[in-house]
């Protein structure tokens, strides 16, 4: 195959693109939540966003929550997640595009009073303009 046009070489050799999936349209749909604003406060200069199931595990809290556990709020637990993720990018040992970092929460069982350690993932990729983004994911998701 030779190639003649650089900026149709993936439409060449792949094939056209069957779909696509924006980071917008996976805010808009709620698989990811856009925390920019707090992450900005907390020193992320690139856009940060959580899937769903890390702010579920994570950060959701309800006002029912805190009658069956122990009080806390969302934003909070928001900004202690921020906090170690930006900790962990500042301390790392390593540099690329994915990073594993840990922190205590309080479970959203509906009787845990005591905070366990958690595991989160952190991946740096291209956003929607192809500029840097992060998103927060529990471990296995991608």
């Amino acid at each position: 195959m030779k190639i003649t046009d650089k900026d149709n070489f993936s439409a060449n050799y792949f094939g056209p693109v069957i779909s696509t999936y924006s980071r917008k349209q996976a805010i808009d749909d709620g698989f990811l939540i856009d925390v920019s604003t707090m992450s900005q406060e907390a020193g992320f200069k690139w856009p940060v966003a959580l899937t769903n199931a890390a702010w579920q595990d994570c950060v959701a809290w309800s006002d029912d929550d805190n009658g069956k556990q122990t009080y806390q709020d969302e934003s909070g637990r928001l900004w202690d997640v921020l906090f170690m993720a930006f900790h962990a990018i500042k301390t790392a040992s390593e540099s690329g595009e994915r990073l594993l970092f840990k922190l205590y929460r309080v479970p959203r069982d509906g009787k845990s009073r005591e905070a366990q350690e958690v595991e989160l993932k952190l991946i740096v990729g291209p956003g929607d303009d192809s500029r840097p983004v992060i998103t927060i994911l529990i471990p296995n998701e991608d």
